[in-house]
């Protein structure tokens, strides 16, 4: 369990603003303050739940769509359990539906950026720096979205009763937010520690823009294009690197925790690896629930009322129907790599309650240890992704432990977890220099693309390179450092491998392989009603 969460440092009547705050955040422009008290606290209790309106989808719906649209995991079902109309089949084939669940993250933020722009006026406008962070935060929504589903609107305003919203092209929401970025660093804090934590900072804001850089052809060109190439000219290259240097250079981040730990229910503010990330308390029900999905489907008990797989008797069921694809699984094979124990695989063993760490001890289920297989069979193969109703079906596929999560609080709080969700890392600020220097910028402050990248193999006890890396190890080497992080699908995407054969996505789904138009979501269902000037992208 968490001993200490950001939400346990606001004094208690600053909590009662917050939530008087977040009320008012909902309610009509005209009953709104005209004028708003600036102190810290009022501040503070004001922008509360515009940090955090993302939070639920990137504890489940959002983490689904990246997870599974990637070769990191496909959605299994179990003779029709969890099977759940395709919710989990379709990302895994890639062949998505515009009413998928894990598709509809586009509503939260849209209702985040609402929330910005009122909160942005109650301060005072954009020309005030106390709203800084907030037009950050607006930012990074913007990006999610554009990152997901190409063109969608700039709302950098609270819209007028009978505005038309339109959509705008991809190219110029990136530049757009390549503006707002620059315009408000200044103006961002740059401290780092408990009382920032969580919240948007000067760092954030390089990370976002070393996001954005790295990207920049697939955002300002037509990446659903036969003829896009992830090879192609990135005339921000240099910026890129300039960005990330500034936060190597700051000395406020490191890779001292330990791969394991950092992910534990324990972390938090003090992990030095963390630029921006979303704090999760399994008590206030925040929703991270990922160990329900990555889990042993029945690892609650042994299945005589005994001991489960995390060295305790769980009551709340798992789905743990994401099962690793071979292809990724591969990729966990370098002697003495820390990163390899981040996942349940082989035979396995019951993990310590209190300290999250393997033992000893044999997992049985009906008297026979269970054993994960690193191949999947199928019952048939199909669209159902079925494996199978039974210990043989549940143990298809190797399965994520990175989020290890505490049993009691899983039990005690409806699966919810106590771990915080990293955003935007260190280690990704490192590898995302060496790519860019790979690709053609140019490299700064002595550091080369191969040092940089065994920074990363030196602090998981991986094996150091002796050679500059190509693309494609650093494609690997990403996977590695950053799965289950909801990054995979970016990376796949910019490294124009989305499309490549992995699990039985390209057997089940033929297109799958020459589909472009897949790169991007489908818009959902809800939206376009709302918005019937909108036409649906293309290849849905």
């Amino acid at each position: 369990m968490k001993k200490l969460n950001i939400k346990l440092l606001i004094p208690a009547a600053l909590l009662a603003i917050a939530t008087n705050s977040c009320t008012d955040l909902d309610v009509d422009i005209e009953s709104q303050y005209t004028s708003y008290p600036n102190s810290e606290i009022a501040v503070a209790a004001k922008t509360s739940d515009v940090y955090y309106v993302f939070r639920g989808q990137l504890g489940r719906r959002f983490n689904e769509a990246m997870t599974l649209s990637s070769d990191e995991c496909m959605g299994v079902s179990y003779d029709g359990s969890y099977y759940d109309n395709g919710n989990y089949a379709h990302p895994s084939l890639h062949d998505f539906s515009a009413d998928d669940p894990c598709l509809g993250y586009w509503s939260d933020l849209s209702s985040g950026i609402t929330k910005c722009n009122q909160v942005i006026v109650d301060l005072g406008g954009e020309e005030e720096a106390i709203t800084a962070p907030i037009r950050a935060a607006r930012a990074y929504y913007h990006f999610v979205l554009m990152d997901g589903y190409g063109d969608v609107p700039i709302l950098d305003h609270i819209l007028d009763d009978d505005e038309v919203l339109t959509r705008s092209d991809r190219a110029d929401v990136a530049k757009w937010i390549e503006e707002e970025l620059l315009a408000i660093r200044d103006d961002m804090p740059t401290d780092v520690d408990v009382s920032t934590y969580g919240t948007p900072t000067y760092w954030m804001v390089d990370a976002l823009l070393a996001k954005l850089y790295i990207n920049w052809n697939v955002y300002t060109q037509d990446v659903t294009s036969s003829s896009w190439s992830a090879s192609s000219t990135n005339e921000k290259l240099n910026d890129c690197v300039a960005v990330c240097d500034e936060i190597i250079q700051s000395g406020l981040f490191n890779l001292s925790d330990d791969y394991l730990e950092k992910f534990y229910p324990t972390n938090g503010s003090h992990i030095k690896d963390f630029i921006y990330a979303m704090p999760f308390t399994a008590a206030n029900s925040d929703g991270n629930v990922i160990a329900r999905f990555n889990g042993w489907r029945k690892g609650g008990n042994d299945g005589e009322g005994g001991n489960g797989l995390y060295g305790t008797v769980v009551s709340k069921s798992f789905a743990g129907n994401f099962a690793v694809n071979p292809e990724f699984a591969d990729l966990f094979t370098l002697d003495g790599d820390r990163r390899n124990d981040a996942l349940f695989k082989d035979a396995l063993y019951q993990y310590d309650p209190a300290t999250y760490q393997v033992t000893s001890t044999p997992f049985t289920y009906n008297g026979t240890q269970v054993v994960l297989t690193k191949d999947i069979t199928l019952a048939s193969v199909d669209a159902n992704l079925n494996v199978g109703n039974n210990a043989t079906g549940w143990s298809q596929g190797y399965r994520f432990n990175k989020f290890a999560m505490d049993p009691s609080d899983y039990d005690t709080y409806g699966r919810c977890q106590d771990n915080d969700v990293p955003i935007f890392r260190y280690a990704d600020i490192l590898l995302t220099k060496c790519e860019a220097i790979l690709r053609g910028a140019t490299a700064t402050n002595g550091e080369t693309a191969m040092s940089l990248f065994n920074q990363i193999r030196s602090y998981v006890d991986a094996p150091a390179i002796s050679s500059t890396p190509t693309l494609d190890e650093l494609l690997d080497e990403r996977g590695r450092e950053f799965f289950g992080e909801n990054w995979r699908r970016n990376d796949l995407i910019r490294f124009g491998n989305f499309e490549d054969d992995w699990g039985f996505k390209n057997t089940i789904n033929p297109n799958a392989a020459t589909d472009y138009t897949k790169r991007l979501f489908p818009v959902p269902t809800g939206i376009l009603n709302e918005n019937t000037n909108w036409s649906q992208n293309d290849g849905y």
